[in-house]
């Protein structure tokens, strides 16, 4: 209980980790292993010098005080990595899903629809534009 104590004073009014600081710590994993395998040329030394600078940079950024130049940091790393998120953000969901229902594509639109597995040939209508196409579930 008194770590967890020191750990709350510790960072009161300090920014923590996000999204941006997620990517630099498996940057930072990812550089490590490259590292690794490369050994001892200049090129496994360039990597592991990015692994150490990716990792001091994380920690810089969730201990700092400035928590709006932070936000406007990370704001920025989602917004370049928006279009990349979105296009699989929701496969880890589906791939959780699997079980329980069948995912489908509409063919006129491209959105995700989600079925009950085992209902046999179903008719199935997309929310987002209307089309009604038929699936084997």
């Amino acid at each position: 209980m008194k770590f967890r104590n020191w750990m709350a004073q510790t960072m009161a009014g300090r920014y923590g980790t996000d999204p941006l600081n997620r990517a630099l710590n498996i940057a930072t994993l990812v550089f490590l292993v490259l590292s690794l395998f490369i050994g001892g040329s200049s090129v496994g030394g360039l990597i592991w010098v990015l692994a150490i600078l990716s990792l001091v940079w994380s920690t810089f950024r969730t201990f700092s005080r400035n928590i709006g130049k932070r936000s406007a940091e990370n704001e920025a790393y989602l917004r370049l990595t928006g279009r990349l998120r979105s296009r699989f953000g929701g496969a880890g969901d589906r791939f959780r899903q699997r079980k329980d229902y069948r995912f489908f594509r509409c063919p006129s639109c491209g959105t995700w629809l989600r079925v009950p597995r085992g209902k046999g040939k179903l008719s199935i209508t997309c929310r987002q534009c209307g089309e009604r196409f038929t699936r084997n579930t």
